[in-house]
């Protein structure tokens, strides 16, 4: 039932191997400006779609969703819809209006939720692109359309189709009408009976251009409602959380966010959801719910800071600390150095050969390994450092990388101040200079800036200059970050701090023990003057 007007004799926007030319564009940032999309109806689509409909219940709406679905202006030869009946009782049917290359499949029963859901039906299709959208939802001749033309312009774009919502649920239409409408175009009194949608969604893209100049949060702005990403980039990130039954989507778009993608709204895509979600009908009780998962997965700083010293799924920072031929002090002085500081979200890797760390008899102070051995006993059981025999592969869902070499003195603030240079600086990548007094300086890393750098095919060599390309290089000053030479404690300290806090002790003990002998000895008014004046006299020692 769908037509093909959008094979217009307009410029063709793709290839038959599903990767258009010119799809790896160099976008900085967010700032998608610089692709311009076809006109609606006036170009030649070539990549192939599959809309992922997770479903629960609801047949009436669903009926109205894939009647709306069977009237798109996008090839039907380049469109496959797939249905997920997430376990619906009765269970869910195919209507007589549809796409015409429609499927309904069952998710399996090991697991439930619309992140379950979206996941079988994804690998259920086929198609370049995934368009993930809900099964209460109306939607205009050019939805599909409309979204799919910016994924001809680059590979590594997420598309956010605009939602309004319908106070009442019920809205009294038919299937038919509901084809014959949007296939006619006529959808705009449909559109009127929503409301202007999510508010802070709104707030969000017009604060921002668009998500033009959002930079590092466009992702936060991300819902499942109606979206679209290519196959591969959905893979690469992971898909949705199979075990996440709310807030599913903006996990997911954390992390596509962290793989490099840039977001796009558009407008031209819109649709009517009928009736309000539970997150915007109950929007407290479906925050509380949502937080500690979501928190546990998703390192946003300003929430988790009202937590201090706690551990989390994913950190906020990957540390990666070289000890190889370096002494245990230069590497204790850097690593308590981090673990004090006052962001406790961190997850340190110290890197060594600690294959020398093996039982049986060795020498002691004479040990060649003596280094290795302090390190890893010193270590061995704080929960956020761990030990690797080679470099770690980046975690792409943690969001900094930092790297630094034994012997510096990171402030009690440096990791607070190298990450908030990078968000406020909006860069990928803060430099520290000649810290350590090694070729490698101190470095914090953007996951997702060095992750777009790769995808664009930047080697190791000149990944750098890719990065300061797309996102752009912070060089912060070292008293900002390290502790300078005149601020190292005299040597000894420890050990002449622990003998003050002995010597106090003793003498508290001392004046308490004189004040209860004076107490028993005194009585009248005399004695309760010379008990006065030794305790006015003792207070002196007990500073």
């Amino acid at each position: 039932m769908a037509s093909n007007d959008a094979r217009g004799t307009g410029a063709v926007f793709g290839a038959p191997t599903g990767r258009a030319p010119g799809s790896r564009p160099r976008l900085r940032r967010n700032d998608y400006s610089v692709l311009e999309p076809p006109p609606l109806g006036e170009w030649r689509p070539e990549l192939s779609v599959g809309v992922v409909i997770p479903a629960y219940g609801g047949q009436e709406k669903l009926d109205l969703t894939l009647a709306s679905l069977a009237a798109q202006s996008y090839p039907a030869d380049l469109t496959e819809v797939v249905v997920v009946d997430d376990g619906s009782d009765p269970a869910l049917r195919l209507p007589p209006i549809r796409p015409e290359h429609t499927r309904l499949v069952l998710a399996p029963e090991e697991g439930w939720g619309p992140g379950h859901a979206v996941r079988t039906g994804v690998a259920a299709c086929t198609a370049t692109v995934v368009l993930r959208l809900d099964a209460d939802m109306i939607v205009g001749r050019r939805h599909v359309e409309a979204q799919m033309r910016w994924h001809h312009l680059a590979d590594y774009l997420v598309v956010m189709g605009r939602v309004v919502f319908s106070e009442d649920p019920g809205t009294g239409l038919a299937p038919s009408g509901v084809y014959e409408r949007v296939r006619r175009a006529d959808t705009a009194d449909l559109l009127d009976r929503g409301s202007a949608g999510m508010e802070w969604i709104t707030e969000v893209l017009e604060r921002t251009d668009g998500l033009r100049s959002a930079g590092h949060r466009a992702w936060e702005v991300f819902t499942g409602a109606t979206a679209s990403v290519r196959r591969e980039l959905f893979e690469a990130a992971g898909g949705t959380s199979p075990d996440l039954v709310m807030g599913e989507d903006s996990e997911l778009g954390y992390r596509l966010s962290q793989r490099g993608a840039v977001f796009v709204p558009e407008d031209a895509a819109h649709g009517l959801h009928l009736g309000r979600p539970t997150t915007e009908r109950r929007r407290e009780e479906a925050a509380r719910y949502r937080r500690p998962f979501a928190e546990n997965r998703l390192p946003r700083q300003y929430t988790r800071r009202r937590a201090p010293g706690r551990t989390w799924q994913v950190p906020f920072v990957d540390v990666v600390v070289d000890t190889v031929g370096r002494r245990f002090d230069d590497v204790t002085e850097t690593v308590d150095g981090l673990l004090a500081g006052d962001v406790a979200d961190i997850r340190i890797t110290l890197v060594g050969d600690w294959r020398l760390v093996a039982p049986g008899r060795h020498a002691t102070i004479d040990d060649p390994a003596v280094d290795v051995r302090l390190i890893h006993e010193n270590y061995r059981c704080e929960p956020r450092v761990v030990f690797a025999g080679a470099e770690p592969e980046t975690d792409p869902d943690v969001p900094f990388r930092l790297l630094l070499s034994p012997g510096v003195r990171p402030r009690r603030s440096a990791v607070r101040a190298l990450t908030g240079a990078a968000d406020r600086e909006g860069a990928g990548l803060v430099r520290v200079p000649g810290a350590g007094g090694r070729s490698q300086p101190l470095r914090l890393e953007r996951t997702a800036a060095f992750a777009r750098a790769r995808h664009l095919g930047a080697g190791a060599a000149d990944r750098d200059a890719a990065v300061a390309e797309l996102w752009g290089v912070h060089v912060l000053d070292r008293s900002e970050v390290l502790a300078g030479d005149g601020e190292r404690p005299p040597k000894g300290w420890h050990r002449k701090m622990r003998k003050a806090e002995r010597d106090a002790e003793r003498w508290r003990k001392e004046s308490d023990r004189w004040e209860r002998r004076i107490r028993t000895l005194t009585q009248g008014r005399c004695g309760w003057l010379l008990l006065c004046g030794l305790r006015s006299g003792t207070r002196g020692l007990r500073r």
